[in-house]
């Protein structure tokens, strides 16, 4: 059973950086799908970024391919989003996501069917 945490949100000026961090309980990182989504106001919820099940391959949205990163900690259990040269565009609800599944599969953004609570990202 995966359960998600979220937290690292925060208020940051353009330009600046900020470290998303998703703690999961229940998780086996070599068969788990991870991502992050983020709900902009007013518009549809929205992948950001993906990893493969055991993290070998990446996807990132057009929207934040080069400025963010999707990494992983085994030992610690924690999926991490690095968010730099941010943009008034990327305020949001941030959500980590999960799908376990088989090792080495990437997910559809679909697939994705547990969610930790949210992280409010704010950028002026």
């Amino acid at each position: 059973d995966v359960q998600l945490v979220e937290s690292g949100g925060g208020s940051v000026q353009a330009g600046g950086s900020l470290r998303l961090s998703c703690v999961a309980s229940g998780f086996d990182p070599h068969t788990t799908c991870m991502g992050w989504f983020r709900q902009r106001p007013g518009q549809e919820r929205e992948a950001v970024a993906d990893m493969s099940a055991g993290g070998e391959r990446k996807y990132y949205d057009r929207a934040v391919k080069g400025r963010f990163t999707i990494s992983q900690d085994d030992a610690k259990g924690t999926t991490f989003l690095d968010m730099s040269a941010l943009r008034p565009g990327d305020t949001a609800m941030y959500y980590c996501a999960a799908h376990p599944t088989t090792a080495g599969r990437s997910c559809y953004d679909s697939e994705f069917d547990i969610w930790g609570q949210g992280t409010q990202v704010t950028v002026s």
